[in-house]
């Protein structure tokens, strides 16, 4: 008989906390295991997700669902919270990515109430708190939902280059370990290299390649942070051709060998 595992955590996070180890921990390409919900409430920045870029400012909510690659910029100006709603949670959510400009003040208003209670519950150490932190987060949902239909009429609807980016990036993150390089994905999405790197740089300013090489290079200071994991090794786990090769890349990218990141971090 199979047990199926309990569903992780939530937690709610500073935005200015995230960074706690670097910046590049929020702003490389990659994605969670879990559902996030972003409320920016100072400050203004770009964010990518699916490979489009577009700006966020104060009062923006941003919904990210588990295995989307995304990243942002968050700079010290940049204020707000964070909720993890947890692996496998049956909290009903929506099923693609939302970017909410809310204009009006009381619902500004309503998603700070939730997520002060959320925040009071998860810290409670009172019967029930887990059931009503729950609850409060059931609410978030609904307020999503409400705000995704008041917004429908003033969304843009995906073109084809946006259709493409968010295609590359998703099967990027399938496979951004296997050494696939960008005329490998090309050719799985049925169009050439050339014309998925113009798309690419479309959405989001920069090309194919440099949002592979972004997503495997934050894996990899991932690995070497939490990791004792040999440089070697992690360069093969990340399909790279050879040490040395990762080596380069990692500088390219960081500044620093992967060596002496690990010994900063």
């Amino acid at each position: 008989m199979t047990v199926a595992s309990p569903a992780s955590p939530s937690r709610l996070v500073a935005i200015p906390r995230l960074m706690a180890g670097g910046r590049w921990r929020v702003e490389a390409m990659r994605s969670i295991s879990e559902p996030c919900f972003l409320w920016f409430t100072k400050g203004q920045g770009r964010i990518t997700i699916s490979g489009v870029t577009r700006g966020y400012t104060a009062h923006n909510a941003i919904y990210i669902p588990a295995g989307v690659m995304h990243g942002f910029e968050a700079g010290p100006q940049v204020f707000g919270a964070a909720l993890f709603f947890g692996r496998d949670t049956d909290i009903v959510l929506p099923k693609t990515p939302l970017h909410l400009r809310i204009r009006e003040v009381h619902a500004q208003q309503e998603v700070n109430i939730l997520l002060d209670a959320i925040q009071r519950e998860i810290e409670s150490d009172t019967p029930a708190h887990d059931r009503a932190t729950r609850h409060y987060i059931g609410l978030l949902g609904v307020w999503l939902e409400r705000q995704a239909r008041k917004a429908d009429p003033d969304s843009p609807r995906p073109d084809a280059t946006r259709r493409l980016v968010a295609r590359y990036t998703a099967l990027l993150e399938r496979n951004f370990r296997t050494g696939m390089g960008v005329a490998d994905f090309a050719t799985a999405l049925g169009v050439t290299p050339t014309h998925l790197t113009r798309c690419c740089n479309s959405a989001c300013g920069r090309p194919a390649s440099a949002l592979l090489q972004d997503r495997r290079i934050f894996e990899a200071r991932k690995l070497l942070t939490e990791t004792r994991m040999p440089v070697g090794r992690i360069a093969e786990q990340l399909g790279f051709n050879s040490p040395a090769y990762f080596t380069r890349a990692f500088h390219h990218l960081t500044g620093k060998s992967p060596s002496s990141f690990r010994r900063g971090a």
